[in-house]
């Protein structure tokens, strides 16, 4: 029984991290509502099998692979210049297979070429506390504006909403705390059965859709087959790189939080977890769903539940495999209302905070270090204030790049990092 509650609360946690992106792409390149539904099956579907295959087969850590922001981005880049009609719906989406299909190959030439272990020596504790700050930082708007209700019934904040998100927001922080292992342990699936109560008792849940019953097989290249088109050759390398950056974070604090709760660890094997990472960027393009990526608030959850067996996380995705092929579990997934979902996710998020702050207190600081911790906060959080449209003019491949203060922050920080040398009569 406790390995199933352990398996459900990964699966809920993979699932309410999830639902978003294909559901705001779908909509953002005009899908019916009936292909939005199919989007999100089989981004479930290759979600799970991508953490299935890293835990079995990569890097060996519970960590959840989710919509990588990055892709994400790209995504909404296309979506505008379909909308700007230079670029058919279906044109452009093929172009996306073809994208993530190539990234794949970048990550698995990395891993044959054995060059990640080189690579993962660039994270140092000033590099990854940084980019865990970044990360929240940038989580933080989406967390606020889900809780407050904004966009859920209408585009201002929604006190009707607001207030049931915030007190199921105390009750997961109440839960986490709790002095019983048990509710410790599996606060997220208490949590999260508390706040759908809730909400469905104030009426404020989804209306239930029509759904299709039976099994439905995640199709292949949903969208056609893929596009080759030259932008799109720069764009991949440029994502897949960038994409390392992530998936070296999320390894990182990962393996410093288990290493805290356990003696038996199996080091990790780098080239693996990337030629693996490569396979996944494929089950990407070829089932026609959003790219993924490690995700580093899994951290947080360990941190939150102590749940740091990797059986109940191979479990969890196993059960998210299996249940997406059955139209109605992923119908109802999607019907998770979203500030619940925020609400039982901000506790996980507010301990990465703490998780970077550990990193710095791991080295010495001086004025070297917060020079270069200040400048790429700086630069990485101003960009998250840079309005959408204020990047419309520039390039297609550098939009979703600029627009993402984690990535630009945490490149950054790198360079600087290894830049500037340590020298202790200079001031910054």
């Amino acid at each position: 029984m406790r390995l199933l509650f352990s398996s459900m609360q990964w699966m809920i946690f993979i699932i309410t991290t999830s639902v978003v992106a294909p559901i705001v792409i779908g909509n953002s390149f005009g899908l019916p509502q009936a292909e939005i539904a199919t989007l999100l099956q089989r981004t479930l579907f290759v979600l799970g099998l991508s953490g299935l295959l890293q835990a079995v087969l990569g890097h060996r850590l519970p960590i959840m692979e989710g919509p990588a922001g990055l892709w994400w981005g790209v995504f909404i880049v296309y979506a505008s210049i379909v909308e700007a009609g230079n670029l058919g719906t279906y044109e452009g989406l093929q172009q996306l297979e073809m994208g993530m299909i190539l990234s794949g190959v970048l990550f698995i030439l990395l891993a044959l070429f054995k060059l990640i272990d080189h690579l993962k020596k660039l994270f140092t504790p000033i590099v990854t506390g940084t980019y865990l700050l970044l990360l929240v930082a940038q989580l933080s708007g989406s967390f606020m504006n889900g809780i407050f209700g904004v966009g859920y019934k209408q585009d201002s904040v929604d006190f009707s909403v607001a207030v049931p998100a915030v007190c199921v927001l105390v009750i997961t922080i109440l839960l986490a705390k709790s002095r019983v292992p048990f509710i410790r342990r599996y606060s997220v699936l208490l949590s999260l059965f508390i706040g759908s109560l809730l909400f469905a008792v104030l009426r404020l849940g989804k209306s239930i859709p029509q759904t299709t019953s039976g099994i439905s097989v995640p199709q292949i290249f949903a969208w056609g087959m893929p596009q080759l088109n030259s932008g799109m050759i720069i764009t991949s390398i440029m994502i897949g790189l960038l994409l390392l950056t992530n998936m070296l974070a999320s390894i990182y604090v990962v393996e410093k939080e288990l290493q805290e709760h356990t003696k038996n660890y199996e080091a990790v094997n780098y080239n693996k977890a990337s030629f693996v990472m490569g396979i996944n960027q494929w089950l990407g393009g070829i089932f026609s769903a959003i790219g993924s990526v490690p995700i580093s608030g899994s951290a947080g959850f360990i941190a939150m539940t102590k749940i740091i067996n990797r059986l109940p996380f191979i479990l969890g995705n196993v059960f998210i495999i299996l249940l997406s092929f059955f139209p109605m579990f992923t119908t109802y997934a999607a019907m998770i209302p979203e500030p619940v979902g925020y609400a039982i996710l901000f506790y996980p998020f507010t301990i990465m905070i703490g998780l970077a702050l550990k990193d710095y207190q791991s080295t010495q600081l001086g004025d070297r270090e917060y020079f270069i911790i200040g400048l790429s906060l700086l630069v990485g959080i101003g960009l998250l204030f840079i309005p959408g449209q204020a990047i419309n003019e520039l390039p297609s491949m550098l939009r979703p790049i600029i627009n993402n203060g984690l990535v630009v922050g945490t490149v950054i920080c790198i360079t600087l990092d290894q830049v500037i040398k340590k020298q202790t009569s200079v001031s910054y």
